[in-house]
């Protein structure tokens, strides 16, 4: 019904820090009107989980991500990552509804159906649920893979992180800083600190690229203890879920936040390499 993203996140979120949010199943999207638009109904039913986010966040208007979650979206062998989109600092149920027709519009994109094509996957009649959750301020955000997707060593993880959100390193704008952990005792065996020249931070109806301060081009985005506490978390929800794990991260004010635990789809092909 909402897409293996948000349900890998519901199933995750009484056990960790995940931001809350509501999810529009697949089924609304099939309700959808001429044009890909909201419909009355569904607007309506947007405009009331937003509110009960709102009082549960004590805002009057919170700001959102509004993320993408297709059905057959981050399996064992097909994780349509960047594939579909996401729109972040979304605030006002009108503004909601703008960016859920846009993820709606993104299932059907050129790239998205050579992508499906290539795995085997239907084109016709594709089903997309739409995760709506509290935005995430982040200071630096990271992304951990619990075995070494490069050398597909199980006893190592990787983890990369940079300033800011985490959608300069998603769209690869920014070089991010680099760890290789060992998973045994979580010791740090490789560190490259990187220069970081570009971060992405909210502005008003969205997110704009912006230059690093200078001071904190080569400055460690994370110090060693935060970098042994998110490998211990990557460790916890392999054992948790029962295979190797592609996280997304984000760090506020002090607190780590989990935006993403999907599996590292690329492990069968390079095993068999």
């Amino acid at each position: 019904m909402v897409g293996a993203k948000a349900a890998h996140l519901s199933r995750l979120a009484q056990r960790h820090c995940i931001p809350p949010g509501f999810c529009l199943t697949a089924d609304a999207h099939l309700t959808r009107e001429f044009g890909g638009r909201v419909g009355m109904n569904l607007r309506s039913a947007i405009a009331r989980a937003y509110k009960q986010l709102a009082a549960r966040c004590g805002s009057d208007s919170p700001a959102v991500a509004v993320r993408s979650s297709a059905i057959d979206e981050d399996g064992p062998h097909a994780s349509f990552a960047g594939q579909h989109e996401t729109y972040l600092n979304i605030r006002g149920v009108e503004s909601i509804c703008d960016a859920v027709e846009r993820c709606w519009a993104s299932a059907q994109t050129e790239q998205v159906l050579a992508y499906r094509r290539r795995h085997n996957l239907p084109i016709d009649q594709v089903r997309i649920a739409v995760l709506i959750q509290l935005l995430v301020p982040a200071d630096v955000s990271a992304v951990l893979f619990s075995i070494n997707p490069v050398t597909c060593a199980r006893d190592e993880m990787v983890l990369t992180a940079s300033w800011g959100l985490g959608e300069s390193i998603a769209g690869g704008t920014v070089t991010p800083d680099m760890w290789t952990i060992c998973k045994a005792d979580r010791a740090i065996l490789r560190e490259q600190i990187a220069s970081k020249q570009r971060m992405t931070v909210s502005m008003l109806g969205g997110v704009r690229e912006i230059d690093v301060p200078r001071l904190m081009r080569a400055q460690p985005s994370l110090e060693p203890d935060r970098v042994r506490e998110i490998a211990t978390l990557g460790i916890t929800l392999e054992r948790h879920v029962g295979w190797p794990v592609d996280l997304e991260l984000a760090l506020a004010a002090g607190r780590l936040y989990l935006l993403q635990c999907r599996p590292i789809t690329t492990l069968p092909r390079l095993l068999s390499n």
